[in-house]
């Protein structure tokens, strides 16, 4: 059996998938980004003037669209995967001579290609509600890669633990949306009093964010070399730790 027929058949389940149900996966990413520039860009906006010699408007404008990559990359992979589990379709996947390393670049593919899809679809949003043009573009698409990889290998190690539905909600809710929205994506961390920029540091999202933003606007926060690093870092401890997990069975052989 040839593997590329194999990963091409995951990944095209993964993508008609989220296609098929656009209404849920893409318009809402759409309509919520549009009350974002609404409300934050416009209306509180002109009110909180200039950030980084930039308009208020323009500033937030990298973070909400990787805020986006970053919650659909992983909720596509973490639901996909666990229905896997739950429909008990996963057999067939463990039973078959598919490596493990195709089966996970199946389902984290299907991730960033959604995360990809809606994350173009806000940005396209948030063009209409912005005039600036990006800086550098091959950066954004780098940091846009590298984010919706991350993020799909978290939201797949996190269906591999889940025991119920409940259980692939609680990260999401309790630690995902809580860094992302203390990463830095509507403030400069400059703002902030030393300790709790210092503790911010320690925030991986922030270091995502900031990169994203240097690529579309060339103002950042911190080094872009240690944003490549810190998520570079992670994706290859993820990979390793999926790999490890689907070797032993973890969460799918009993």
């Amino acid at each position: 059996m040839s593997y590329r027929v194999v990963l091409q058949a995951i990944l095209y389940k993964e993508i008609h998938r989220f296609v098929r149900i656009w209404p849920q996966t893409v318009l809402p990413a759409a309509i919520t980004t549009s009350l974002y520039f609404l409300i934050f860009g416009t209306l509180i906006g002109e009110r909180i003037g200039r950030m980084d010699g930039l308009a208020y408007r323009d500033y937030i404008v990298p973070g909400v669209i990787l805020m986006t990559v970053i919650t659909n990359a992983y909720s596509n992979v973490v639901s996909s995967f666990y229905s896997t589990k739950f429909q008990r379709h996963i057999e067939e996947l463990l039973v078959a001579p598919v490596p493990d390393w195709v089966i996970l670049a199946g389902y984290v593919g299907g991730g960033i290609a959604r995360g990809l899809v809606v994350g173009g679809v806000v940005a396209a949003v948030a063009m209409s509600f912005s005039s600036f043009r990006p800086a550098h573009p091959e950066i954004i698409l780098a940091v846009f890669v590298l984010t919706a990889t991350l993020f799909s290998l978290a939201g797949f190690i996190n269906a591999i633990f889940a025991n119920s539905f409940d259980d692939i909600s609680i990260i999401p809710n309790f630690v995902l949306t809580p860094l992302v929205y203390l990463g830095g994506v509507f403030y400069s961390i400059e703002l902030l009093p030393p300790f709790w920029r210092t503790l911010s540091l320690g925030n991986p999202i922030l270091y995502m964010v900031n990169a994203f933003r240097y690529g579309f606007l060339g103002v950042s926060d911190v080094h872009l070399g240690h944003a490549f690093a810190i998520t570079g870092g992670f994706i290859l401890v993820l990979t390793v730790w999926a790999l490890l997990l689907l070797r032993r069975g973890t969460g799918l052989k009993n």
